[in-house]
Formats: structure tokens, sequence, C-alpha cells
């Protein structure tokens, strides 16, 4: 039976857990400034080394003048399930930047799912997503916890951009589009550490388990069971030109993310895009023999990575090149950093109604931006009062309304229609 504690009894809305890594250390910070200690957000620095949360602690509180002794600290051991359910107890809200999620997550997944406690992270991980969806979805359903994985760059300007394009093509054309394209046209920012980790464990399992291959490769494979097939057929993986913005475009690696995520959010909602729609991701590479150069070239560079990194021992290899978990971009670097996205909403009837928007973040993708999503995430769940019921959810489906409106307001997005 599910130990959900009322949140009257609970003496912290969020906990940020993994605060001493690289990207709970931004999260920690940005919270700190935009919501400060010891007003409405009741919020606490959470890890499993008191010592070091004692040193974040007074290094961002000294650099942001806030009061260290009024911040508090919760200790715990991720590998440990009933120190992990005594967290989740003690707050409304966990939000979790400890990667890979499938060797360090379940526990901490788990104990929310039976306390009722709400969760947001990073994770990109499709093959644990399935898991956790198989394994916890009814009894978060059941305790009333909200399971919200995806709460960075994947997945939130796709799944949260959808949203938005069919929000206002209801409101403007009262209908809804059964054809959203999402196509990445600029980005500054590098290679996140803890993403490299996840990706490089997740063609680890699926080396030693063609099921986990299976889940993802389905285009519909988050989707809840019995609800697993759509128009849609798989991702892009060769070059091709897109009528609707007069470019060449290339495969998008996170696209195996992304899609999956907005596809489970028509479902979850009963499907107010449709039961026919599709969406599909790419890049933009540019017009004309130029632009085809660009996309060929970026295709054959992600296809020979993705070739070579099936082979543990290169695995191996590259991991020793490639950015470790909890390293990043300097402060510089992420100020620096940018994400312009465009989508194309197709009118069910009449072209001239079709739909363009742009969706911007104002720091580097995989780390300024996404540590902003995922703090105003948290505070979404904790303070909104959202009424979206519990199980394991994703960002639209969750939040939102409430989210858009808090990400333009707080955390340096735009989501907005092009004339």
């Amino acid at each position: 039976m599910p130990e959900a504690n009322a949140d009257s009894v609970r003496e912290l809305d969020v906990v940020v857990w993994g605060a001493t890594g690289f990207t709970g250390r931004l999260v920690a910070e940005y919270l700190l400034r935009t919501y400060g200690i010891g007003g409405r957000l009741r919020w606490a620095l959470g890890g499993r080394n008191e010592a070091k949360l004692t040193t974040l602690r007074r290094e961002i509180c000294t650099a942001a003048g806030g009061d260290e002794g009024a911040l508090p600290l919760v200790v715990g051991d991720a590998a440990d399930p009933a120190s992990m359910v005594e967290l989740a107890q003690r707050t409304r809200v966990v939000c979790t930047t400890v990667g890979p999620y499938a060797k360090y997550g379940t526990p901490l997944v788990a104990a929310c799912a039976r306390t009722g406690t709400d969760y947001c992270d990073l994770t990109g991980e499709v093959q644990w997503m399935r898991r956790i969806i198989d394994t916890h979805h009814e009894e978060a359903r059941a305790s009333g916890a909200r399971i919200v994985h995806t709460c960075g760059f994947d997945c939130i300007p796709a799944d949260i951009g959808v949203h938005f394009v069919q929000q206002q093509m209801r409101a403007r054309h009262g209908a809804v589009s059964a054809r959203v394209k999402y196509r990445v046209k600029g980005f500054r920012g590098g290679a996140s550490g803890g993403t490299i980790a996840s990706m490089m464990n997740m063609l680890d399992e699926a080396s030693q388990d063609s099921s986990v291959l299976r889940v993802i490769n389905d285009p519909y494979g988050l989707n809840p069971e019995g609800q697993r097939s759509g128009s849609d057929v798989g991702d892009r993986t060769a070059p091709a030109y897109d009528a609707d913005f007069e470019q060449w475009t290339g495969p998008f690696v996170m696209a195996a993310v992304d899609t999956r995520v907005v596809r489970r959010t028509n479902a979850l909602l009963g499907y107010p895009y449709g039961r026919d729609f599709r969406y599909d991701e790419a890049m933009l590479m540019g017009a004309g023999p130029v632009g085809l150069a660009k996309a060929v070239g970026l295709t054959a560079t992600l296809g020979a990575s993705m070739a070579a990194l099936q082979f543990g021992g290169l695995r191996r290899l590259a991991a020793r090149r490639l950015p470790e978990p909890g390293e990043g971009p300097s402060r510089e670097q992420q100020e620096k950093g940018y994400f312009d996205v465009r989508l194309f909403a197709q009118h069910p009837s009449d072209p001239a109604k079709s739909l363009r928007a742009r969706v911007t973040g104002d720091r580097d993708p995989g780390y300024g931006s996404t540590s902003k999503m995922l703090g105003e995430s948290a505070v979404c769940l904790a303070l909104d009062g959202v009424e979206a019921p519990g199980g394991c959810s994703t960002p639209a489906a969750a939040m939102g309304d409430a989210l858009l409106a808090r990400l333009q307001q707080n955390a340096g997005l735009t989501f907005e229609i092009l004339d």
C-alpha cells in the first residue's frame, strides 16, 4: 500500500538531489538566485556526502548573500531504498540530477511512487523510462505521485513547444494539427558529460539485451500499454529536403527521446492532438547544394559514430576522451550559449492557416538552460497546484500551461508564433 504523507506535514517543498554535482549545483544556484532562502519556497540541498554539501552551501550562499544557516541539508544513500523513502517523506518534490539514472535512479523513483512524492529529473534514457513506466506507473497513480522525466533540453522545448503550438492552433483556428515538425535551427553549447555517460550505459545495456534495443527503436515505446502504435514509423536517419522550411535537413540526435515523450503526452491526455497525430524532428542545414552537403556530412558523422559505439572496446576508448559526468562548460560559455528551435504545425484543411513557432533559450542547452528548466519544473510541481493525476507523466501532461508560463517568466525561454 502507498505510504503517502499529507503535504501539510512535509517540512520541505523541494530537495535538489545530487546538488554537489555539476548540474545539481547549477540548479541550486538558480533556485537560490530566483527564490532565495526562507521565502515561499522551502527547499534543501541533498546528496550523500554531508561535508561536500556543507561546502557547497557555504559557497553558493556567500556568492549570493544568502543566510547559510537557513538552507537545510538532506543526506542520504541513493543505493539504499530505506534512505530514499526517508528522503521522499520529507518533501513534496524531489528534483534529481544523479545519473546515469538507469544505474542510480530507480530506488529514488520507487520511494517517490510509494510515498506520493512528486519527482522530476533530466533523464533521456528511454529504456530506463520504459522500465519505470512498466514497474511504477500504477503505484504512482494510486499514491498521487507525479513522476516526470525529461525536464531539461530533452524534452521540454519539444514537449512544451508542441503543447504551445497546438494551443495556438485551437485558439486561432478552432482546430488541432495532425502533423507537427520540430526543426533545430541553431544552438551553441558543449556536450554534457552526464548525457554521454547515460548514452554509453544505454548502449552497454542494448549490447547485452536485445529487448532494450527494441524499446529504444520503437517510436511508441513510451506510450501506455496497449497504445504503442500509430502513424509515425521511425526517426529520420538520412538527409531530406523539407519543403515547409525550404531547407535540407539532417538527423537530430535527441529525436529518439523527444518524439517518444511527445507521443506519450498525447496518449496520457486522451489524444488531444488526434489519434493520427504525426511528429518528427530534424536539424535545419540550409538551402541549395551547401545545405545538402551539410546534411550529408552530418548524417555520415552521426552514422559512423553510432556504428563505432556498438563495439564495447571503442565505447570504452571514446568514454575516456569525452567529458566525464560532473564536467561541463565554464560560466562564460554557458552564458554565451543558446538554442533556437522552429516548429511547423500543419492546419488540417487550409495550408494558409498552418502555424510556425519559435522556441528559444538564453543559455547553453545542456547546462545553463537545462538547469533552469529543471528548477522551474520542480517549483511548478511544488507550488502551482497542478491537477494532473499521479503516474509516470511528461512535462506537458503534468504541468502544461503552468510550466509554460514559468519558463517564459523566469527561465529565459521564449515561445512565440511567427507571422
